[in-house]
């Protein structure tokens, strides 16, 4: 399945590049290619994010977690800074790629392309040594998949930890993917930001991130999921109460390099804390929730920072709107008993 989705995300992304404009209905192919793209690496997420209980111990999954979303981060950037100089801002971009009808941007679909798909391709190939289940007929497998799929849903209130944890996350995540999609309108409205500034702002961003997820793996696993997530949330709520107080530049970025090191920490650990609550068997299950919950709010930040910002004419009021959801998140994850989704996982895997 992670193959497939792989498969499916490299060639919709590719094909982006082929796309010229002024093509017949190139909004509505781009468009479509676009969401079959995104649903593909959503799904490979899922099964991605599924190997993590296999593939390390209960000890050293924080660590594990945050290395892989912290190199996650630095891949990303270094692929945009290749895009950057290489395609984007020369004059003449590389291997004579040409700038007409925007050829020159369009290419940067088949670097992203080649990027993920090179990159894949290590994990693709160590996982072959993983022993396939059996092989099934097709359509009692996938009705014994759904009816499995239903019976978890029912029972999760047997995994209690697992179950607040996810309402929390639907919370404190929204928060923080508001402020990750808003944050340069912020900067750019707010602060006069130009657009390569924004760029530069995101950046630092995006590395600051990264590098506190690699920095915070080790103390997750030293002090657990639960308070690493809960200290995230503190710094990332009063560093975007400093963003709508911040009087000049020097201040938001500040704000915006404290929200980066914890950032990448609070997405990292979250994973880890859904690897610890995970039984054995049902890690696709499971992910799955966890993917769900983090996309089945994800439009109420966004709303609520837009519509708030048009009733008080303020973006700076806008952005307060996100505390409320890191206040609301954290004070839901103070009910998850780590422990006992620990002891419920591996009572029942």
């Amino acid at each position: 399945f992670l193959a497939l989705t792989t498969a499916v995300t490299v060639a919709s992304t590719a094909a982006l590049a082929f796309l010229a404009p002024g093509s017949p209905n190139v909004a509505l192919v781009a468009l479509t290619l676009f969401v079959i793209g995104n649903v593909g690496f959503e799904l490979g997420n899922v099964f991605y994010n599924a190997f993590l209980p296999d593939i390390t111990s209960p000890e050293r999954i924080g660590r594990v977690s945050g290395y892989g979303w912290g190199v996650g981060y630095v891949g990303g950037l270094v692929c945009l800074t290749v895009a950057l100089v290489g395609f984007v801002q020369p004059e003449q971009p590389w291997f004579g790629v040409s700038t007409e009808a925007g050829m020159h941007i369009r290419a940067t679909n088949l670097l992203v392309a080649l990027w993920f798909g090179v990159f894949a391709l290590p994990f693709l190939i160590v996982s072959r040594s993983v022993q396939p289940p059996a092989a099934a007929p097709p359509r009692p497998a996938l009705r014994e998949a759904f009816g499995e799929l239903w019976r978890t849903f029912r029972a999760v209130r047997r995994y209690r930890a697992a179950a607040r944890m996810l309402i929390a996350r639907l919370f404190y995540n929204d928060g923080l993917n508001t402020i990750f999609a808003f944050g340069g309108i912020y900067a750019a409205g707010t602060f006069g930001m130009s657009f390569s500034d924004v760029l530069v702002f995101g950046i630092a961003i995006n590395a600051a991130a990264g590098l506190g997820a690699l920095a915070f793996g080790h103390l997750d696993d030293r002090i657990g999921g639960k308070r690493t997530i809960l200290l995230s949330i503190a710094a990332l709520t009063a560093a975007t109460a400093l963003a709508v107080w911040a009087p000049s530049r020097g201040w938001l970025w500040a704000a915006g390099f404290v929200i980066g090191v914890f950032a990448g920490p609070n997405q990292a650990a979250s994973r880890s804390l859904m690897g610890r609550f995970t039984p054995d068997g049902r890690e696709n299950e499971f992910f799955g929730f966890f993917a769900f919950t983090g996309k089945l709010a994800a439009f109420l930040g966004p709303a609520l920072l837009g519509v708030v910002t048009e009733a008080a004419h303020s973006q700076r009021a806008g952005v307060a709107t996100v505390i409320g959801f890191f206040v609301v998140g954290g004070l839901l994850l103070l009910r998850v008993d780590e422990k006992e989704g620990i002891a419920a996982a591996s009572a029942r895997a």
